[in-house]
């Protein structure tokens, strides 16, 4: 699966936030993995319709997370 991961500032008065989308599992896969992710990087998040968003800049952590777990990061 081909997931993409960015950082995003729009609209969060200057905070940075890394955004993970482009996952098609379903709703308890996704929960699963967002924990992992604010785990692995220490940080707080959330789960936005198919989107997580975990507070600060950690776009490489999670990428690393990711593409060991077996997806496709872009």
């Amino acid at each position: 699966m081909k997931v993409k991961v960015t950082l995003d500032s729009s609209g969060r008065r200057g905070k940075k936030v890394s955004v993970v989308t482009g996952i098609t599992h379903n709703p308890q896969v996704i929960e699963t993995l967002t924990m992992n992710l604010k785990k692995a990087c220490g940080a707080g998040g959330t789960i936005k319709g198919k989107t997580i968003e975990i507070q600060g800049d950690h776009v490489a952590k999670i990428k690393k997370y990711l593409e060991k777990d077996g997806y496709s990061v872009a």
